[in-house]
């Protein structure tokens, strides 16, 4: 027996500004009145449930928190919710309302509450302690005040009209099953060059495949790695239970999405949860890469020139330890990413100060959004978490955009001098520098370029078997650093100047560094 309540647009209780983006807290819901028998079984089983309707107003505070009083011997907690979508004028923004939950340990930021997170890709979710939802967290469902969070992400000028409905299942509680997480390190081949995207969705946010499917897709393109990454939720790191093998590593991360920006933690310590509930202006972003850093990640901004709401990344490459300039299918955004990116490394080359690498991956989410287009390929040690990371942070990497496609490049110097990509070739400013490329796999029609900090000083068109190999002399006088392209033809010939999408594209090798 369902009992069925309505409480109307609740008061304000008031706006809470804690070192993050401001939050507003609604009034309570009480389930009081309920018992443990209250679905009318005399066994302590049944169901009840409350309904809250209001309206959001556009200016409405990032995250607008429902307080639920939880009482003792609940099994489950389901929730499901709906809100208007008026029809806007053209250029202006309509209603979207993301939602997730935090349990009776609080809202704090960065505290334990988390309980999941699933955006705006689906209308309901359920926690009990041997399942949950997907982008949820299994567990005991304990007493105490849960907090419903609603994220208002964009309002229409009418507001934002919603509807939450709470129900609790009364019964005996049952027991969280322990997580099973991937292992640090698959087979591998040694000291190699090893395929990975870092970049995937699933069903655990706002994906459209599952882990199983993702695994097969990854196998089928190639690829030796891959890292989960689903919008501000951990949920997806216990789910890959019999999908890895000797020839593929599942690194565990997430996509915390912030309302300023995108960020890609890869290779955390499976189950680390980064919490995504500030701006730029709060000046907290530099705290969470700590922490992911902590958990043994990597920090990588994600589609940084994206035209997304919220995509566009505010919070500057300081905390950054590589920089996603590819995303997806090519696009005008990412060339504007890599020219971003490129402008950077002149501060750094001559310095000797750090520099950000360059990456590549595919932000799939559902057919037929291609997995592994593009791909990071990574030199490292061996195929596990430590030498991956290790190579990405290093630089020791150049982005493709297939399993199809590999490059060599390099430089070498007098005396049998040589560094790769990532290195640093140590001569002096006017000593003669041979820079080779190698490339195999390109699409017909196809380009090498090499690049240094002047722009693109080279170029050669690829015999049309997609296989060649470029040479081209320097010195670290005239080029601070080289790095290599492959592209297509142009998409529009007729206009000059203008450079074909990716093939693939290099981190670079800098030149110099030594006294004459």
């Amino acid at each position: 027996m369902c009992n069925d309540h309505t409480e109307h647009a609740m008061g304000r209780r008031g706006l809470l500004v804690t070192g993050a983006a401001a939050a507003l807290t609604l009034g309570t819901v009480s389930f009081a009145n309920a018992a443990p028998d209250k679905g009318g079984n005399g066994d302590g089983t049944g169901t009840d449930t409350r309904t809250v309707r209001g309206t959001l107003p556009t200016g409405s505070p990032d995250y607008v928190y429902l307080p639920v009083d939880v009482p003792r011997g609940v099994r489950e907690i389901r929730v499901s919710y709906s809100y208007e979508r008026p029809t806007v004028p053209a250029g202006t923004q309509g209603n979207a309302l993301d939602i997730g939950i935090f349990d009776e340990r609080g809202t704090a930021l960065g505290g334990n509450g988390f309980r999941g997170w699933s955006g705006g890709a689906r209308t309901e979710f359920f926690i009990r302690a041997d399942e949950a939802t997907p982008g949820y967290l299994p567990g005991p469902v304990r007493s105490g005040t849960w907090h419903i969070a609603l994220g208002p992400y964009t309002v229409a000028p009418e507001g934002l009209a919603y509807e939450v409905t709470i129900t609790l299942t009364y019964g005996s509680p049952g027991r969280t099953p322990r997580p099973v997480h991937p292992p640090e390190r698959a087979k591998g081949r040694g000291r190699a060059w090893y395929r990975g995207d870092c970049h995937l969705h699933s069903v655990h946010s706002d994906g459209r495949r599952t882990p199983a499917e993702i695994a097969a897709g990854a196998r089928a393109a190639g690829l030796d790695f891959i890292n989960t990454s689903e919008h501000n939720t951990s949920s997806s790191h216990a789910a890959w239970d019999g999908l890895w093998d000797d020839d593929l590593l599942i690194l565990t991360g997430e996509e915390i999405t912030t309302r300023n920006g995108h960020v890609v933690a890869i290779g955390m310590d499976a189950g680390t949860f980064v919490d995504w509930r500030y701006r730029a202006r709060d000046n907290r972003f530099g705290h969470y890469a700590r922490e992911v850093r902590r958990a043994g990640g990597l920090v990588v901004p994600a589609h940084p020139h994206a035209t997304c709401i919220g995509c566009n990344w505010k919070f500057g490459f300081g905390d950054a330890d590589a920089v996603e300039v590819w995303n997806g299918p090519f696009t005008p955004e990412d060339e504007v990413a890599l020219a971003s990116w490129d402008n950077t490394l002149v501060s750094a080359a001559r310095s000797g100060r750090p520099w950000t690498p360059a990456m590549g991956s595919s932000d799939a989410h559902r057919d037929p959004d291609p997995i592994g287009t593009p791909q990071t390929v990574v030199l490292a040690d061996e195929l596990s978490r430590e030498a991956i990371l290790a190579g990405i942070r290093a630089g020791r990497s150049y982005i493709a955009e297939s399993a199809a496609v590999s490059v060599t490049f390099g430089a070498s110097g007098g005396r049998g001098q040589h560094a790769g990509i990532g290195e640093r070739l140590r001569v002096a400013d006017d000593a003669p520098v041979t820079v080779r490329l190698e490339v195999t796999g390109a699409p017909a029609g196809s380009s090498a370029r090499i690049v240094t900090d002047q722009g693109t000083l080279h170029t050669v068109a690829l015999p049309e078997s997609g296989a060649g190999t470029v040479e081209w002399r320097t010195t670290a006088e005239y080029a601070t650093y080289v790095r290599a392209e492959v592209r297509r033809p142009p998409a529009s010939p007729g206009l000059p100047g203008l450079p074909g999408p990716f093939v693939a594209l290099t981190n670079p090798v800098f030149l110099g560094g030594k006294s004459a």
